[in-house]
């Protein structure tokens, strides 16, 4: 990209925008970094177990232990004729499977919960910019004899985080 929009493709990015996506970038490779091997370990199980080559490989393993526990395959004795030893397996791997993936998005919830709290910081820093955005334009427009909306002095005013969780709380109460 040359950093000019010609109108040939999309518009560059400014550098803010170009900073957050760095500065994000870089947390996740730290989060990353930040991993042991176990949890390294439950990503990578889970990845693989996410994907169709997990279960195309269980297919293939499943048709061929079935086949041969019917005896369809000749020249070799079933070795599990009851499929016992299959039930046991399956259960087992689930058992094992399931762990590995909990931990894996235990840790992925960790991340995103960085992120929820970088999302409501940059939320609450907006409400308050655009608060005193609005105290200013309020003067000017006071300073001109210009009316403004009575609605205004209401939006004018701080409420705390607090407060806010407050009333959801007591509106949660409310319907349970």
């Amino acid at each position: 990209m040359n950093g000019k929009n010609d109108g040939s493709g999309p518009a560059p990015v400014n550098s803010v925008l170009r900073r957050n996506i760095e500065a994000l970038a870089r947390d996740r490779v730290a989060h990353e970094r930040s991993a042991t091997f176990h949890s390294r370990l439950a990503a990578g199980v889970s990845r693989f177990a996410g994907n169709f080559a997990f279960v195309y490989a269980h297919l293939a393993i499943l048709a061929l232990w079935v086949a041969n526990g019917l005896g369809l395959t000749p020249g070799l004795r079933p070795l599990d004729p009851g499929f016992g030893i299959l039930a046991v397996a399956a259960s087992t791997e689930a058992l094992f499977l399931s762990v590995l993936i909990l931990i894996a998005q235990n840790r992925a919830a960790v991340l995103a919960d960085r992120r929820s709290d970088l999302d409501v910081q940059i939320s609450l820093l907006t409400e308050h910019e655009a608060t005193r955005t609005l105290d200013l334009c309020t003067a000017i427009a006071r300073r001109l004899g210009v009316d403004t909306d009575p609605s205004d002095d209401e939006l004018r005013k701080d409420v705390p985080p607090e407060r806010v969780l407050d009333e959801i709380a007591e509106v949660e109460d409310g319907r349970t």
